[in-house]
């Protein structure tokens, strides 16, 4: 089973917009700095997520996206379908051509896997996820981060502008 770098991204964007989305719309400018993905990678991930209603745009100053409902109703596999993100754990991408064109001896045990994942991801929301006392640990830490930063960066310039010359 492989989950791509697509789907993980599109999850970990949307648990941060679903944590931070109760301040307002989130900007994927701010996304990217918490989660370290980078922007361009977002705006696709968002440009797909925006058209499964997943998520709305916010246009002009202060805009940015939020959640199209509720994060107790998002569900995860939602998400890693709206990527295009397979979940398949079977060679054959579930075709069943996967030995000289017929089904291989194991197929069915993978193809019920995949099933299994999936229903698991379908299980979990992104408010179950907000709930979970790891996940805002660790989205504290991120945050105090970024505001450490943005304070770094702000005491950095104020060190340039009183340098002697």
């Amino acid at each position: 089973m492989r989950l791509t770098t697509k789907g993980r991204y599109a999850v970990t964007a949307m648990l941060d917009l679903a944590l931070h989305g109760d301040q307002g719309p989130v900007s994927l400018a701010d996304i990217s700095a918490r989660q370290e993905i980078s922007l361009s990678y977002l705006e696709q991930l968002f440009s797909r997520l925006r058209r499964h209603k997943l998520v709305t745009s916010i246009r002009g100053p202060g805009g940015g996206y939020r959640l199209s409902r509720e994060a107790d109703s998002v569900f995860i596999a939602e998400v890693v379908d709206a990527v295009s993100e397979s979940l398949d754990t079977t060679r054959c991408g579930n075709k069943g051509d996967c030995q000289n064109g017929e089904k291989c001896l194991t197929h069915h045990l993978w193809s019920d896997l995949s099933d299994q994942i999936h229903q698991f991801l379908s299980d979990i929301s992104l408010g179950d996820l907000m709930r979970k006392r790891e996940i805002q640990v660790v989205a504290s830490r991120q945050n105090r981060r970024r505001s450490e930063g943005d304070s770094q960066t702000i005491n950095t310039e104020r060190l340039t502008d009183q340098a002697p010359a």
